[in-house]
């Protein structure tokens, strides 16, 4: 009964722990500053009539 409860518990702690860790890297991923979407490389428009 003691191992079954060992290997419960050894479970219940690991989701727990896998859980948090997840959570944390959520918080840290939104917690970064929005990097600006701009692009490296424009193209100037050609004129229509050619």
């Amino acid at each position: 009964m003691s191992r079954l409860l060992a290997a419960v518990l050894t479970m219940v702690l690991a989701a727990a722990l896998a859980v948090g860790a997840a959570l944390g890297i959520v918080a840290l991923l939104d917690a970064r500053p929005d990097q600006p979407n701009t692009p490296l490389i424009t193209y100037e428009q050609a004129g229509q009539g050619s």
